[in-house]
């Protein structure tokens, strides 16, 4: 045994030379490169080190050794903001076609197969009072004028007192008043479109079935907005009181009154965004410096965002996703364990649990190369941090642009003679609108009004196709001439 100890130790003696001329050549060699470590049986504690020591080799980070490092690419703000653009443009565009076109689909499909809603019965809403019905075109203008200017003074005090609301934290009446208008057109308006379509299709049922269709329908839509739920079926619903809201402006909307209240709802909405006392501005700025969500009933949302906010006990949400979790998380670890000596704000996160879970594992902590590689190879208990630069680039749009988007091409539809042309033309007009508010968007990156260019391009295209396109393609199916 003794004569086996010399031999490791002559060996040993031997292979220092060695050792000392591959440090030597250490530093001629690249910088990516490092000396591979030698195997020595029996050497159990220095077997991973790097062996060219501090002067030519490559330092350790946490117990391992430094990787080579690849070449740093350079970018510009421009560049990456280029990408950016790139990136999302695209795919924002598609998030707001798809739920604006089906909101509009839904529409014109109802518009075309229910005769409920073009018919006139000489109702009114109560922001309408003067009729349309007049002997003069002078007097009909007039009326016209009236009822749009009293149904936008209302939309005016409405958004005014939503935004003081706000202002002064009263959030309980702001959920409140969005709960009954949610309970009315989920239960009320979802009855009545139920009905009419029931009747014009001629399918019997009986009232209670119908009850039960529409006691589901509700509850579950008002889970989905008010509290949490998929994210999916959250839009689902969003774009279902959109398109039943505009059913009920066209259906009890003078056709004039129609047209001004379109016209003048995008300039109110341009101003209202745009100028630096707008209220929807500080409405907007207001949530941004509160960090604060805004409530998911006035917004349609591409992403989750919103839902896992306005999912919390408590309004407004937390600063932290992870206060709520926390608590029910170490409570049973912390049942057995006394209780830390600092506050649990100042401890890092390594609390006595964390430690006395650590020690059992890896027996009492010493800060060596073996433990801190121990360490780094156990497998992480902690969720991966999930990219929310994803979800804060998800495409918001208030519900008010699905309404009037959808009133437009409603009532294109239902006044335009059964023309699909008209009908088609303003979706076109609508969609182009989009994308140009889209891009205007990703060139100034501020909120801006959704409303104007699509609604100025939906009346341009209406008026224009209905006056002058369709009597020309008429006059060309009379004389059976087809270009």
């Amino acid at each position: 045994m003794a004569n086996h100890v010399e031999d490791i130790e002559n060996n040993m003696d031997e292979q220092e030379p060695n050792v000392a001329s591959e440090a030597s050549q250490q530093p001629q060699e690249a910088a990516g490169t490092r000396v591979r470590s030698r195997g020595v049986s029996g050497a159990g504690a220095g077997g991973g080190e790097d062996l060219g020591g501090g002067n030519g080799g490559s330092p350790e980070q946490n117990g391992q050794p430094r990787a080579a490092r690849p070449p740093r690419v350079v970018e510009t703000e421009e560049d990456e903001d280029e990408e950016l653009t790139l990136k999302y443009g695209a795919k924002h565009v598609i998030m707001l076609f798809v739920p604006v076109t089906l909101c509009m689909v839904v529409v014109v499909a109802t518009i075309k197969s229910v005769s409920f809603f073009t018919q006139k019965d000489g109702q009114r809403l109560i922001y309408t009072p003067f009729s349309e019905d007049t002997d003069t075109v002078g007097q009909r203008a007039v009326n016209s004028i009236l009822n749009a200017s009293i149904m936008i003074t209302v939309i005016i005090v409405m958004t005014l007192v939503l935004v003081l609301l706000y202002k002064y934290r009263f959030y309980k009446v702001i959920q409140g008043w969005l709960f009954l208008a949610s309970l009315l057109m989920l239960f009320s308006f979802s009855f009545i479109y139920l009905k009419e379509v029931f009747k014009t299709y001629n399918l019997a049922t009986d009232y209670f079935t119908v009850a039960i269709i529409i006691w589901n329908f509700g509850v579950v839509g008002m889970l989905c907005i008010h509290w949490t739920g998929p994210l999916r079926l959250q839009q689902a619903y969003l774009i279902m009181i959109s398109a039943l809201m505009a059913l009920v402006f066209v259906k009890y909307l003078p056709e004039w009154t129609g047209w001004l209240i379109l016209g003048a709802i995008s300039v109110y909405d341009l101003l209202a965004v745009l100028c630096p006392k707008g209220p929807l501005r500080i409405l907007v700025e207001t949530a941004q410096e509160r960090n604060e969500p805004i409530f998911p009933a006035l917004i349609y949302s591409s992403t989750m965002v919103w839902l896992v906010n306005m999912a919390d006990t408590q309004w407004p949400p937390k600063r932290n996703s992870t206060e709520a979790a926390l608590p029910q998380q170490e409570a049973p670890e912390a049942a057995g364990s006394p209780p830390p000596s600092s506050p649990s704000g100042d401890d890092g996160g390594f609390s006595s649990s964390w430690v006395d879970q650590q020690q059992h594992q890896l027996g009492p902590l010493q800060s060596t190369d073996q433990t801190r590689r121990e360490v780094q190879e156990l497998p992480s208990a902690r969720p991966p941090v999930e990219d929310d630069d994803e979800e804060e680039r998800g495409v918001k749009l208030g519900l008010g642009d699905f309404i009037f988007y959808s009133m437009l091409v409603g009532k294109a539809s239902a006044t335009a003679s059964g023309d699909w042309n008209t009908t088609l033309a303003c979706f076109v007009a609508i969609l182009i609108g989009l994308c140009l508010t889209l891009l205007l968007l990703a060139i100034f990156k501020k909120a801006l009004p959704a409303l104007p260019i699509s609604i100025f391009f939906g009346l341009v295209f209406y008026f224009a196709t209905d006056n002058l396109v369709q009597p020309f393609m008429d006059r060309l199916a009379l004389h059976q001439f087809y270009i």
